[in-house]
């Protein structure tokens, strides 16, 4: 799930992502920028105590989804994530849109479509342009266990170079 529904913004964004509710883009977009800031002191204390911090989505996936929308530049998207804790690595986890829907549980929440994934996947690979981020991409499409393998070994393999790095902040 793309936010952390226990919040109360949190709850706000499942309500609107299960389609109970209706939100204004703009709204919506900032909402899920606010639940990533909430956990950001979290965050931090973990990571300047030396734990490993693993983020299911982040603000490249706000970022994507809402500028897959129309009428939203890429900038404007990145401008309310600027400045959260910059991540040593994004995995991005490569799945066509074909495979994706013949999973379980695809298409029932807001965005599950696959004319608009295909806009998502996009704005990703335009995020994927900045260089001063350490993308890997992973083929998804493999079974759990070779996925597991893969994704550990990078993990470990980063976690190896950057373990006296200070904590950076995003698009800054």
């Amino acid at each position: 799930s793309p936010a952390d529904r226990t919040t109360e913004i949190g709850q706000l964004i499942s309500s609107y992502l299960v389609r109970e509710k209706n939100l204004e883009d703009h709204t919506v977009h900032l909402l899920f920028s606010a639940n990533r800031w909430e956990h950001v002191p979290m965050m931090k204390e973990k990571l300047h105590q030396g734990i490993t911090v693993v983020v299911d989505r982040y603000a490249f996936s706000g970022v994507a989804f809402t500028s897959a929308k129309g009428n939203f530049c890429l900038d404007w998207c990145k401008q309310p994530d600027v400045g959260l804790p910059k991540p040593d690595l994004i995995l991005f986890l490569q799945l066509s849109p074909e495979e994706a829907a013949e999973r379980g549980n695809f298409g029932h929440e807001r965005y599950e479509t696959s004319s608009f994934q295909e806009k998502v996947l996009q704005s990703f690979y335009c995020l994927m342009e900045d260089k001063t981020l350490n993308w890997k991409t992973v083929d998804a499409s493999k079974s759990i266990e070779d996925l597991h393998r893969e994704i550990k070994s990078i993990a470990e393999e980063t976690m190896q170079e950057v373990q006296n790095k200070p904590l950076e902040e995003l698009w800054k």
